[in-house]
């Protein structure tokens, strides 16, 4: 096989309106004043936004694009768009002029009435606009309708709420470097003007053939399959993990880098998942707002490139019962405009008095704002999940590991810390290979929150989710505990005495949040019930935390979300939630009343032809009769559970839209979907595989 080499060093960016190129194309001053707009939030003018738009749209064009688009982050958990041409009205000679101002590069108008509002907008109420997010690089978009450029943006309603993902992540970003640097300036940091959440999104995900994934109605409809027995294989070998990656796989995952570098991210590590056909991708870490946009970006193109390659991508957080789910691990950290991670422990972790109040602070952040992190990471698919083999428990806990937590234990039982866990030297025992550096601590990939060096990783999102709800949560609880730490230190006489109290303090308030066991154990399950810790174990469960009195004081705290905004997004989500399961329970209706019991049916019927067949040959029918049996029980067993889910969801339907609504669906719908794929499961065993209507997960998982 040939293929075509690549320089990435030469392609990387170069579909991005970077600053590289702002500042080729750019005249100095209007340059100064949009860098002004990005890094110190200064308003931009609309004689600097119209030269910016017209280098904008003639480097676009260069780069074969005819159209521009508004791309934004409704709350739809998709990205939307909608294209407008360059040309303008027709000149009298009959051509047209490519045009582009600045007012359509930083103003578009989508009607806001046809996103999910949940109550902020009347249907009636169209009008919404999309606001230039110049923090985030414009980038030209490739695919089969030629090229776009796409301009990242904000969405809010006509009264000005927030109707999308990024308003309040950019919000809860300004909150955060805020507080950041009123932490900094106390420990005699003057140099660092600016704190920004650097955010980096490993991404889990399935592939399977294109035709067979057309031939499940539950996959094209739900994303997941609804009914599937296990193959007589699974991952119980764990020879996937890690595996050598196939060449129609690879093949693949070679034309996603491409595109990714192309515009800009920085696609890093790819690699076979633990399940049969699952696969990991993951960037490196940048800005939230970018990151964010980029795992949008990652998520689309995965989907795209799948299909040019004859495969379908799967991002439902649990395609496959009986295997590991997928998800994202959002890592975390605090860096300033001049490189210092302020999550970074140093060598003598002991000694270093910032990180240990850093990290102190967030202990006290997570702990008391566990229900909210757990609403974060809130998903249908994500019920599925959580809990299970590959994902964390549904209970938040902080992972430390052991020099941390040897350090927070010295805290809460003397009030100081004198030493530090080293490291060490890992012997191999192998004369031709090196001793390796050993860290001070293991890792946990059963933890939620995990410490992992220099950073935390939030190991609970969803595969399909966007990023921005689970960092607008710890940019602003994190927020919270750095503005209510300053407000203590400004006010002491004694700094240094003042730090030591309040480390000490923290530590000892919130050590219940500290776990570095087996996250998967049973026993954990009862010992963070005895420490208090919550264990919401479904999105419904979760929903409430974004309206109470402690979520609405702290959001409004700092300006990232209104009450009325909450109280929407809840309603948005409660909907969801009884939509998604709607969908499912009807796709079940759809397939058991016109595949499986015509299946079963036909396949009764020859068992009985073939039972009076062997009877009249005069033979023993004893196998073939009670195989009838089993199978008209199966039936009976499918038919009665069918009848039941479609009285159950019609009941679920005719419900009002909210809380109550979405429990029923939870606690009354789901079972019954449970009952109905019971013996459709039991039956895919049985009856021969050229009568079964669809294809298997073995067919699905190791034909791709």
């Amino acid at each position: 096989m040939s293929l075509e080499k690549i320089n990435v060093a030469e392609i990387f960016g170069e579909n991005v309106f970077n600053d590289k190129v702002m500042q080729e194309r750019l005249p100095n001053k209007v340059y100064k004043n949009l860098k002004k707009t990005i890094e110190e939030g200064k308003e931009l003018d609309i004689e600097t936004a119209d030269v910016i738009a017209h280098e904008m749209k003639e480097w676009a064009i260069e780069k074969g694009a005819t159209h521009y688009t508004h791309w934004f982050l409704p709350l739809t958990g998709v990205t939307a768009e909608k294209h407008d041409s360059f040309i303008s009205a027709p000149m009298a000679n009959g051509k047209v002029l490519m045009t582009f101002s600045g007012k359509e590069l930083i103003k578009g108008e989508p009607d806001a009435s046809s996103f999910p509002s949940g109550g902020l907008r009347a249907t009636f109420e169209a009008r919404g606009y999309t606001a230039w997010d110049c923090t985030s690089p414009a980038f030209v978009r490739q695919d089969a309708g030629g090229a776009t450029l796409c301009i990242p943006t904000a969405f809010c309603s006509y009264t000005g709420e927030a109707l999308d993902q990024k308003t309040p992540l950019l919000r809860s970003m300004e909150a955060i470097d805020k507080q950041s640097v009123r932490l900094l300036r106390l420990f005699g940091n003057t140099t660092s003007k600016k704190v920004t959440p650097s955010v980096g999104a490993e991404q889990e995900y399935f592939l399977v053939n294109a035709q067979k994934f057309l031939q499940r109605k539950d996959l094209i409809y739900t994303g997941r399959t609804l009914f599937g027995a296990m193959p007589p294989k699974g991952q119980e070998l764990d020879d996937h993990y890690f595996g050598t990656i196939r060449q129609r796989i690879v093949s693949f995952m070679r034309d996603v880098n491409i595109e990714l570098w192309k515009v800009g991210v920085s696609s890093k590590t790819q690699h076979n998942e633990v399940a049969p056909a699952q696969h990991e991708l993951a960037p490196i870490y940048t800005k939230a707002n970018i990151a964010v946009d980029h795992n949008q970006i990652v998520m689309q193109t995965l989907k795209r490139v799948a299909g040019q390659h004859g495969m379908k991508c799967l991002l439902h957080e649990k395609p496959f019962a009986g295997v590991n789910g997928s998800g994202k691990h959002n890592n975390w950290s605090l860096i300033t405009d001049d490189g210092i991670n302020m999550l970074d422990p140093g060598k003598t972790p002991h000694e270093n008095t910032q990180f240990l109040l850093v990290l102190t602070c967030i202990l006290k952040a997570v702990n008391k704002y566990a229900d909210l992190l757990r609403e974060s990471a809130a998903d249908p698919g994500n019920d599925h999940r959580l809990g299970a083999n590959e994902a964390p428990p549904a209970i938040i806990s902080v992972f430390l590991g052991e020099q941390l937590e040897d350090v927070l234990e010295q805290l809460v039982s003397t009030g100081e810390a004198t030493h530090s866990i080293k490291g060490g030297t890992l012997r191999t025992g192998v004369t031709t290979l090196p001793d390796l550096y050993k860290d001070a601590t293991d890792r946990n990939r059963t933890s939620p929150f995990a410490f992992t060096g220099n950073k935390f990783e939030f190991r609970m999102v969803g595969s399909r989710d966007s990023i921005a709800n689970s960092n607008i949560v710890l940019n602003t609880i994190v927020a919270e505990a750095f503005a209510d730490t300053c407000d203590i230190l400004e006010k002491a006489d004694d700094f240094d005495k003042a730090v030591h109290d309040l480390i000490k303090v923290y530590a000892i308030e919130n050590q219940e949040i500290v776990f570095n066991g087996n996250g998967y154990s049973e026993e954990w399950v009862k010992e963070a019930e005895r420490r208090g810790l919550p264990n919401i174990r479904s999105m419904v469960d979760a929903i409430p935390a974004i309206v109470t009195e402690k979520a609405v004081k702290l959001f409004e705290r700092f300006n990232v979300f209104t009450r009325a905004e909450l109280e929407s997004r809840a309603e948005i989500q409660y909907e969801a939630y009884a939509k998604a399961i709607n969908i499912e329970a009807r796709t079940m209706i759809d397939m058991a009343s016109k595949q499986f019991l015509p299946a079963f049916i036909g396949y009764t019927k020859t068992l009985a032809d073939t039972v009076i067949a062997v009877k009249e040959a005069g033979a023993d029918a004893d196998v073939q009769s009670e195989i009838l049996k089993e199978v008209s029980a199966l039936l009976k067993e499918t038919r009665d559970a069918l009848r039941t889910l479609e009285k159950v969801t019609e009941e679920a339907s005719a419900m009002a839209e909210g809380p109550d609504q979405a429990r029923f669906y939870y606690e009354s719908v789901i079972p019954v979907m449970d009952a109905l794929r019971t013996p459709v499961d039991k039956m895919e065993m049985i009856v021969d595989k050229d009568v079964w209507p669809m294809p298997s997960y073995g067919d699905l998982m190791f034909e791709v």
